[in-house]
């Protein structure tokens, strides 16, 4: 984790799901993300291991929850609309 996750907010946003259920030193963990930039990438880390906790110890996922890790953020990029360059960028308008 410390050569890809350069910044110690990352690496601690990674962690708080062990560390709120004091499993630290429990769990050897492996994952591959794609996609987002390294904060998005972090966030989607913490997600996928809080829901990996709860898998193996359900008695862990009232504390999760109300931590909030357990929670999706579900924005997502907006889709290039038709006759526009972009999502919401629109061609210059010409009056001549």
């Amino acid at each position: 984790m410390e050569h890809y996750v350069v910044r110690e907010s990352d690496r601690m946003l990674i962690m708080e799901p062990l560390k709120s259920s004091n499993l630290v030193d429990k769990f050897d963990i492996n994952i591959n993300v794609r996609g987002g930039g390294i904060f998005g990438q972090a966030g989607a880390i913490r997600h996928g291991i809080s829901k990996a906790l709860v898998a193996a110890e359900p008695g862990l996922r009232d504390v999760l929850k109300k931590a909030g890790f357990l929670t999706r953020d579900s924005r997502m990029k907006e889709r290039k609309k038709y006759g526009q360059p972009g999502a919401r960028a629109r061609f210059q308008y010409s009056k001549r």
